[in-house]
């Protein structure tokens, strides 16, 4: 079995204040790695982990089409893609044009920047780009995805934005103005998630998705007995490292039992096929 991983961790980011910065991003992408390679016999040389000012949105984006372009060599014979990102995510004007009211999804890599009113599309990953990146995995392929982040989407308060406890930050970064706040909060907007692209994708095979939280919620960064991760991570490795839950359906339910039991407000999310989530994670269906 050919197999292949990136994982993303991003704390700092090179132009955002230090008060917007992370703490367990950079951990959750070296812990997934090291379970990769400990549960799910991923060698070192098949897992890419990139974190902080190596994580750019060139190298991010490249390293997974690379990884596409694998998939689809015959004979290459790569089996299972893993991509895990923990980040900021952030919302901004829809880019496709299909429907006027909609605002993307996205997720900040290290090179966010400003343009203008609203965050530079080229310094941070859109679902609209993951989607179609998604939509070349070819039939016999299993994508695993599991993404730390806020989803940015509609319903978000003011009061969610502000960490309840010392220990906890959202994993959300709002667009930089409030000319590009305004055009994200709009009546009537309608952010789009990852997961209505994955639902709603004509593609051949569709990935397996992990989310940490619904649309309308913000992704905690947390403490956990002295060391930061991304909540959602932290009790999503506890379950694979155990083995007891046995479908991914299995996992999710208890990912969200002891988020409910730690008094997290956000509940994950699972996308998949109907085999999809009754199988073991990492396994193929």
């Amino acid at each position: 079995m050919s197999q292949f991983a990136l994982c993303v961790g991003i704390n700092r980011f090179e132009n955002l204040p230090v008060n917007s910065w992370l703490n367990g991003c950079v951990n959750d992408a070296t812990d997934v790695s090291v379970l990769l390679g400990t549960a799910f016999g991923f060698a070192d040389s098949s897992i890419t982990v990139l974190t902080d000012q190596a994580a750019t949105k060139d190298a991010v984006f490249g390293a997974m089409t690379e990884a596409l372009d694998r998939a689809n060599v015959p004979g290459e014979h790569l089996d299972h893609i893993v991509f895990t990102m923990s980040s900021h995510g952030t919302q901004v004007p829809d880019t496709s044009g299909d429907e006027a009211d909609r605002v993307d999804e996205a997720f900040a890599t290290f090179d966010l920047r400003q343009n203008g009113a609203v965050w530079d599309a080229s310094s941070l990953i859109l679902d609209d780009e993951l989607h179609d990146l998604f939509t070349r995995l070819p039939k016999g392929v299993l994508l695993d995805v599991i993404l730390d982040t806020c989803h940015s989407g509609s319903g978000l308060r003011a009061m969610d934005l502000v960490p309840t406890v010392d220990d906890r930050r959202p994993r959300y970064v709002p667009p930089p103005t409030p000319l590009g706040r305004d055009g994200a909060e709009a009546e009537g907007a309608d952010t789009r998630t990852l997961r209505d692209l994955v639902r709603s994708s004509k593609a051949a095979a569709k990935p397996v998705l992990f989310a940490a939280c619904r649309a309308d919620q913000t992704a905690a960064d947390a403490n956990f007995d002295g060391r930061y991760n991304g909540a959602f991570t932290h009790f999503l490795l506890d379950a694979l490292q155990s083995g007891a839950a046995p479908s991914r359906a299995a996992v999710i339910k208890q990912v969200n039992a002891k988020l409910r039991a730690r008094k997290f407000a956000q509940r994950a999310q699972l996308e998949a096929s109907a085999p999809g989530k009754s199988t073991a994670w990492g396994t193929a269906f």
